[in-house]
């Protein structure tokens, strides 16, 4: 009796559709992954915008409340409202981490030295040794 092929004509047939089929939707579900990932994203960056929409009508009702208005300006700018009296307090000893430390003028290096005697020499503005 002789002996079958492994790979008959069906089978080989069968083998190119299967490959056909998953080579057709390879692409198309590669897009739905991608679209997916892209809708995930934007779904984050709405809530993120929304939650900056948020505290940005919280800080413009806050504005509107003219106490906090009054509050802060006494804060941040040292306001006094009629009637009060206020006060600063100076430090007596300066701060010691504001004082500035003159630093010697840095010396320019030596050839910009030599080329400004030498135009010097050629003005004639140069200092005689002696």
């Amino acid at each position: 009796m002789a002996k079958r092929p492994q790979l008959t004509g069906r089978a080989a047939i069968l083998a190119i559709v299967v490959c056909a089929i998953a080579m057709s939707l390879a692409y198309p579900v590669r897009e739905y992954i991608a679209q997916r990932r892209g809708i995930a994203e934007l779904r984050a960056e709405k809530a993120r915008v929304e939650a900056d929409r948020q505290a940005l009508a919280e800080q413009a009702e806050q504005i509107r409340d003219p106490n906090w208005i009054k509050r802060t300006a006494k804060e941040r700018l040292h306001y006094c409202g009629p009637g009060e009296k206020c006060y600063v307090v100076m430090d007596a000893k300066p701060d010691k981490t504001t004082t500035t430390v003159k630093q010697p003028a840095a010396t320019p290096p030596w050839y910009q030295t030599l080329w400004e005697s030498v135009e010097a020499a050629d003005t004639g503005q140069g200092r005689k040794a002696g």
